[in-house]
């Protein structure tokens, strides 16, 4: 793996935050860093895939029917 060195600022909360997980869990900085952004880039990436999925589907007129739509939304009401 290709690695290189990034900088950026952080409030002094945060930071101390971050050092107490890292701490906690007897790792450095970096890998709690390198653990965050993974998690971030994974989670954005399947919403964006998600995303992509559901405009492909709306352009080939693949649309729920309303009746669909109000069931969902009634159990997702209990």
């Amino acid at each position: 793996m290709n690695k290189r060195t990034i900088t950026f600022r952080m409030d002094a909360q945060k930071r101390k935050a971050l050092d107490a997980i890292a701490v906690g869990i007897d790792r450095d900085r970096s890998y709690v860093l390198n653990e965050a952004i993974n998690n971030y880039l994974e989670i954005h990436q399947w919403q964006a895939a998600h995303i992509k999925e559901g405009l492909r589907q709306a352009e080939a007129g693949k649309f729920s029917k309303d009746s669909e739509v109000s069931a969902a939304f009634a159990r997702w009401r209990k």
